[in-house]
């Protein structure tokens, strides 16, 4: 599991994340395993939490679609309308997930954050594309960092040190967050 925060403040964006990779109940420690969370897809920051595999998979379908940008919430939208298409016509193991018979909607049982000049977006499981203007938060902790994006935001703080205490909550209070903190400005872009 994971925590990711995605923090906008006086014009500087950053992405935030646990370092803590787990396979089922084991945990490995940073020193043995270091798998960026927040990666530069498509000319944004990226960050998943849920299934790994998608990981895999998303940078196969970037890879083959060189073309594909995450611009603005209508391409992010394209985007995974296309990974949807993708997902079911290369690669047979993945099926619609969906658990809510009342649901019209597949569901990717994971969600996404993206950042990028434009703004800060959430791509939830349905691939509802939410744009938010100032923080949002990801992952089994995010209850945990939400609460603390809310309670820290409005003081004299940058953009990166928000980012860092909401992790920081998530893993003092969420037992499926741990390891350091991973910080990525949105700068780093060219």
């Amino acid at each position: 599991m994971s925590i990711v925060v995605v923090v906008k403040k006086k014009g500087n964006t950053v992405m935030a994340a646990d370092s803590q990779i787990s396979f089922g109940s084991s945990r490995i420690p940073y020193e043995n395993l270091r798998s960026e969370k927040i990666t530069v897809l498509a000319g944004a920051l990226f960050s998943s939490a849920g299934w790994g595999l998608y990981d895999d998979i998303i940078e196969d379908y970037v890879t083959n679609n060189p073309e594909l940008h995450l611009d603005d919430g209508r391409s992010i939208f394209h985007f995974f309308m296309g990974l949807w298409k993708e997902l079911h016509d290369k690669y047979s193991f993945v099926n619609d997930q969906c658990d809510d018979k009342e649901s019209p909607f597949g569901d990717l049982d994971s969600s996404f954050l993206v950042a990028n000049r434009r703004g800060l977006f959430q791509v939830g499981g349905d691939m509802s594309v939410t744009e938010f203007q100032q923080y949002y938060a990801i992952g089994s902790g995010s209850d945990y960092a939400l609460g603390a994006l809310h309670a820290v935001y409005d003081q004299d703080l940058g953009a990166a040190e928000i980012a860092e205490r909401a992790v920081a909550a998530a893993i003092a209070f969420d037992t499926k967050c741990g390891g350091d903190t991973l910080i990525r400005n949105i700068n780093e872009l060219n």
